[in-house]
């Protein structure tokens, strides 16, 4: 018999118990339509959350001085900061490139004094693309140039030196000799994320003044910040500059400035794949025992065919085409139930900020938005796809075995 007869009667078999194809059926789309939705959510929700680690950071891939990692201190600055950045611009992942200067200072006003981390940039280089707390400047504005004298501070923090816009605070740190110095800054923005952490203890400095205060050249910074277009390709980007790099200059990605969010990151991801794989398997046993079960009701069918004429790989070939037709109509079915859903929650998604607190939306200091939307890589999809239409035809292996050697005289007896 051809192959296009067989494909004809395989279909005809599927629905000569229509119950139970329909019910299997169901648990290809239920089983498929979960894995899509449960990768959108875990592909875009940490992409999301490694983008703003960056922005809140030190971007995608950081170019430092090798020990700094180790010692975060001010008297480890990376040199020739021009230079860097047109090694980084050149390369054609890269996307945006600027300068910062990060540590930590004292803040101290006529009523209080208060430990903040700050991070000094250049406003003519950033915007909210590199740096995402200026999204969530609420009162104030950004600082004109890299010469300003302005300060903008965490709304908590704020609350905490009890200053207002225009009211004048004194930062205190030390400079690249390891002398403390201090200068005396206004108050001319104020930042609300939702994050307490974040909104506690960050201050924003411009980078030219503190520059001058601290002793650094005009081609010095604590950390040259690259940021891709695709966080996956990170690694990647790493090896290209770091081997362009000069001596004495680190090239590092985000997952190791950042390994408490790395680590989170991985064992979500870890999780996720065996919660797939477990439902991968549900849905392969509810298939295999479909087909079983149809092959064992037609063994007396099946014996009779072998009798007159069918060889054991067509008996064997037809089964394996009933379970081809069930993946492609299943598949077919889960996309169709998928994707009214999938394009909701990607262009809209839900708010679930009334039921999770703002402080449990963050990891390792970086907050996780309140709206959870989906979004899911190409490779996501083809990966379900093959490993759905895998433990389809998997299924269906041992029940096609079963039917291609069954015993003609015995199985004709078969009432």
């Amino acid at each position: 018999m051809k192959g296009g007869s067989l494909a004809r009667m395989a279909w005809r078999n599927l629905w000569r118990n229509r119950r139970r194809t329909v019910i299997t059926l169901s648990a290809i789309v239920f089983g498929v339509f979960l894995a899509v939705l449960m990768m959108a959510m875990q592909d875009r929700n940490w992409e999301d959350m490694i983008r703003l680690a960056a922005r809140l950071g030190a971007g995608h891939v950081t170019y430092q001085h090798p020990e700094y990692l180790d010692s975060p201190t001010l008297s480890r600055p990376v040199e020739g900061t021009g230079e860097l950045t047109r090694l980084a611009e050149g390369n054609p992942r890269v996307i945006r490139v600027v300068e910062r200067i990060t540590g930590f200072n004292m803040l101290s006003t006529a009523r209080d004094n208060v430990g903040a981390g700050f991070i000094a940039v250049s406003p003519e280089d950033e915007d909210e693309e590199t740096l995402s707390l200026l999204e969530a400047v609420v009162e104030g504005e950004f600082f004109a140039s890299s010469d300003d004298r302005g300060i903008i501070l965490g709304e908590r923090l704020a609350s905490n030196l009890d200053v207002e816009l225009g009211s004048r605070v004194v930062y205190t740190l030390t400079d690249r000799e390891g002398e403390i110095v201090s200068d005396l800054a206004r108050v001319s923005g104020i930042i609300r994320t939702g994050s307490p952490s974040v909104d506690g203890s960050i201050c924003l400095l411009p980078i030219g003044t503190l520059r001058e205060t601290i002793g650094f050249g005009p081609d010095e910074a604590i950390q040259v910040a690259a940021f891709v277009d695709d966080q996956r390709v990170t690694d990647r980007v790493v090896a290209d500059l770091a081997a362009g790099a000069p001596a004495g200059v680190a090239v590092l990605p985000w997952h190791e400035l950042q390994p408490d969010l790395a680590v989170f990151i991985a064992m979500k991801v870890g999780g996720a794949k065996v919660m797939m794989l477990l439902l991968a398997v549900l849905v392969a046993a509810g298939i295999f025992n479909t087909l079983f079960v149809s092959v064992m009701e037609r063994l007396r069918e099946f014996g009779i065919m072998l009798a007159v004429g069918f060889s054991p790989s067509q008996l064997f070939r037809l089964v394996m085409l009933e379970s081809a037709w069930l993946a492609v109509v299943g598949l077919a079915g889960a996309a169709l139930v998928t994707i009214g859903p999938y394009l909701y929650l990607a262009s809209t998604g839900i708010d679930v900020s009334g039921l999770i607190p703002a402080e449990q939306m963050e990891v390792a200091g970086v907050g996780m938005s309140t709206t959870m939307q989906i979004g899911i890589y190409g490779e996501s999809v083809v990966l379900i796809g093959v490993s759905a239409l895998a433990a389809i035809m998997l299924s269906g292996v041992y029940p096609a075995w079963k039917a291609g050697h069954a015993d003609p005289v015995e199985t004709i007896r078969v009432v």
